[in-house]
């Protein structure tokens, strides 16, 4: 009982790690927050919304592709995924190599003229923008393998349930951020605003990419 209590407390733990990190790496400024911020602003919380469903749509995609292939890996030869994890850790640290450059983001908030609201076209508009990133799949098959347990289990369906929390995760910053996008102008003109998240964003990747080189 005391070992099954253990081993409870351990999934846990790397669960919430989990989130944490997703919430995190959720609400760093990037190309898909970014774009539902500026739909919302422009177009309204409705559009900004649907959008959001449509991208994180797209990350079951990513979550599959990473599950099948990398599950399989795991199970085949675990030394070819150690070199995946290391070349996931570099990858991690190009990331925030490439934050550094990274320029503030001018997010004006546009009164774009009104459009029809069409929910099938704002969906494939976001599920497109997220299916078509490779980068997105070069991060998930970075990200996950952390947070992967030999116990409990298929490695498959660890992947499964890993990426449904991002999903789950991702939908609730986007969704707040396509609601409160209005009184987020303010600190998006502000350059500290840039600056602080910057620091975050570097400091999150970096801490991420040791963590999996040493897991």
């Amino acid at each position: 009982m005391k070992n099954y209590l253990n081993f409870a407390a351990m999934d846990i733990s790397l669960i919430f790690g989990f989130i944490t990190a997703s919430f995190l790496l959720a609400l760093m400024p990037g190309p898909d927050n970014i774009f539902v911020l500026t739909e919302s602003l422009s177009r309204g919380f409705k559009t900004g919304i649907t959008i959001t469903i449509g991208l994180v749509s797209g990350v079951l995609v990513h979550t599959i592709a990473a599950a099948t292939g990398l599950s399989l890996l795991i199970i085949s030869s675990p030394t070819t995924f150690t070199i995946i994890k290391y070349l996931g850790a570099l990858y991690l640290l190009l990331l925030a190599y490439q934050a550094y450059f990274e320029k503030p983001i001018s997010v004006k908030a546009g009164f774009a003229k009104k459009d029809t609201y069409n929910f099938g076209k704002l969906w494939r508009k976001g599920f497109l923008m997220n299916v078509l990133n490779p980068k997105v799949t070069l991060f998930f098959m970075a990200f996950l393998p952390q947070f992967i347990t030999p116990e409990g289990f298929s490695v498959f369906n660890q992947f499964i349930i890993l990426g449904l929390l991002f999903i789950l995760v991702s939908f609730t910053v986007f969704g707040s951020i396509a609601y409160l996008a209005g009184r987020l102008t303010h600190l998006l003109n502000s350059d500290s605003f840039w600056k602080y998240t910057k620091i975050i964003k570097i400091a999150a990747l970096c801490i991420l990419a040791m963590f999996l080189a040493v897991s």
